[in-house]
């Protein structure tokens, strides 16, 4: 209906309007199920308290610091190398990637670990939900430019990553912007394919120098051992924080 009104040229997908009428859609889409189902946006982790700074400060800088401490490892070790390019508008780069990963990362939130993520729960408690929508989240990257074996395994841990950060926080909030946060510091900060897409190399970009499997090569940092181990620290961190708040609770 958009490309009907305002030309199929909007309807990009590498384009950021593109983006933002996606996650429009799976909003929409939300809003009916919930009703559907009589339950309110509690119920997959978009209540007001879910909202709270706090939660999508501290969702942030997880993502942020897990793929940012992988790839300064990979920096101090010679395995990635930053190389300068030509002059570019650095800060319109940067906000043109936030305004395109922004929608994405919510979007991508919604559609995995949102409704579907709840009644999963619902129906079979929090590790089928955790474990089957990780593993479609991978596997929904397959057809992403040079996705392998590897690249996708990696995606299922992040999938168990962001899906840690949802219970532990209770707000799915608190995931897309963990999600967010680590694909901006890929893509804004370091100028690094993201899941196999390229990203802006105003001025300068990272090229991975190291082996592909510890890297992730083509892929980006997030496909590689390093990121993998990363995540696992923080999957622990969080699988510990929630089962003790279940305890607390009981």
């Amino acid at each position: 209906m958009v490309g009907l009104v305002a030309g199929r040229g909007v309807l990009d997908p590498r384009g950021i309007p593109s983006q933002w009428l996606t996650l429009a859609s799976v909003v929409g889409a939300h809003w009916t199920m919930l009703r559907v189902d009589r339950q309110s946006w509690s119920f997959v982790g978009l209540g007001r308290d879910a909202a709270s700074p706090p939660l999508l400060i501290n969702g942030a800088l997880l993502g942020a610091a897990t793929i940012g401490t992988a790839s300064v490892a990979l920096l101090a070790t010679h395995m990635l190398r930053i190389e300068p390019t030509q002059a570019g508008n650095w800060f319109g780069a940067a906000g043109r990637s936030a305004a395109t990963l922004l929608p994405a990362a919510f979007f991508e939130e919604l559609f995995i670990r949102g409704f579907a993520f709840a009644v999963l729960r619902r129906a079979g408690g929090w590790r089928l939900a955790l474990i089957v929508t990780s593993v479609v989240f991978g596997l929904l990257h397959a057809w992403n430019p040079g996705a392998d074996a590897e690249s996708i395994l990696a995606v299922i841990v992040a999938g168990f990553f962001l899906g840690a950060i949802l219970l532990a926080t209770g707000s799915l909030y608190a995931a897309g912007a963990a999600h967010f946060a680590w694909n901006w510091v890929m893509a804004g900060a370091l100028h690094i394919a993201v899941s196999g897409i390229a990203s802006s190399d105003a001025d300068y970009r990272t090229v991975e120098t190291g082996p592909d499997w510890l890297t992730g090569g083509p892929w980006g940092p997030e496909g590689g051992l390093a990121a993998v181990a990363a995540m696992f620290v923080a999957i622990f961190y969080l699988y510990g924080r929630y089962l003790k708040g279940m305890e607390q609770r009981k």
